[in-house]
């Protein structure tokens, strides 16, 4: 299958390496042909390479820096990529932490550009309801202390956004974090700025993919820079203060529950338990988005709901990993 596929693309003797996965069920190898190469994702046939292929072609049309497709088969759950390099944002982070301000006022930039342009028709849009409807998987995969509590919150989150969401929707690409921003010094601009992952983009609130770069759960983003970027978009597009720093607190605390849950799943359903090593620094964007005075209900729900990840809970969910399939 995949064979047959490179043939047609003209990648048939194509050297092939494997490279590091993610959460997903997708893999991803690096083609080599001589002084050419490309990336071969292998996906779950269906819905997903066509949604990759719509967004991508959207994102390059506005030249942002989306790999270009080369093939695609989305019936197989193929499609064969530009390889943008490895040059991730994460990666020369962990190898020079002094590059941290400049390239996360890249991030910014970024995420103005792309904010001007209105989102595309083909995505849905991530509104109160369905913020809060996301939070079921945590109620779901996550230890619970309280389940009335547990299943309150995503009313609690839909109640909570749909009052203070007043900005028309923009583009979110969602899994907006250090490892899926590549930079291409090479390029100019916000181009610079190579992308990956962006098949499950939304219509949602600007505020999403800065609080998802900005409280990366697998780096710590230091609170001057979170600080300054959040005061840089703020100023850039003339907006309250007070309001989107609202706002930018109760969907940090959204995708740390949702985070939450995923990464419980993650180890109990797919034996991936290095997963749950990321789970403190996730619960500590989570209390810190809590302790806005604005989110004290939502807050003492999420206290009430679930215990904080402690020692003795990560040993029992690392002690159940890969023993509860998914239904």
């Amino acid at each position: 299958m995949i064979a047959d596929f490179l043939a047609a693309a003209g990648w048939a003797d194509a050297a092939r390496t494997p490279l590091a996965g993610d959460a997903s069920a997708r893999r991803y190898e690096r083609l080599r042909r001589g002084d050419d190469r490309a990336v071969l994702m292998i996906a779950p046939p269906g819905p997903e390479v066509r949604r990759f292929a719509e967004v991508d072609d959207w994102l390059r049309m506005r030249g942002f820096s989306a790999p270009q497709i080369l093939a695609a088969d989305p019936a197989l759950g193929l499609m064969l990529l530009e390889d943008l390099g490895d040059d991730l944002l994460f990666t020369l982070l962990d190898r020079d932490p002094t590059r941290e301000a400049a390239l996360y006022g890249q991030v910014t930039d970024f995420l103005l550009d792309l904010h001007r342009h209105a989102p595309p028709g083909f995505i849905t849009p991530l509104d109160g309801p369905a913020l809060g409807h996301l939070l079921d998987l945590t109620a779901d995969w996550a230890p619970v202390a309280a389940c009335d509590a547990a299943r309150a919150l995503p009313g609690l989150v839909a109640e909570q956004f749909t009052a203070l969401d007043d900005l028309p929707p923009v583009m979110c690409l969602r899994d907006f974090h250090a490892q899926n921003m590549l930079w291409l010094p090479e390029r100019s601009g916000t181009a610079r700025l190579g992308l990956l992952d962006f098949q499950d983009a939304v219509a949602g609130h600007p505020a999403y993919d800065l609080v998802s770069a900005l409280q990366d759960v697998r780096r710590d983003v230091s609170a001057a820079v979170e600080t300054r970027e959040c005061a840089r978009y703020i100023a850039a597009r003339g907006l309250d203060p007070e309001r989107f720093g609202t706002v930018y607190a109760l969907l940090g605390a959204q995708r740390a529950l949702r985070i939450h849950g995923i990464f419980a799943r993650l180890c109990l359903a797919m034996g991936k338990a290095q997963y749950l090593d990321l789970m403190p620094r996730n619960w500590r964007n989570l209390e810190r988005n809590l302790s806005h005075p604005a989110l004290a209900p939502l807050a003492a729900t999420v206290r009430a709901a679930y215990p904080a990840p402690t020692p003795d809970i990560l040993h029992s969910l690392r002690t159940a990993c890969g023993t509860r399939p998914t239904p």
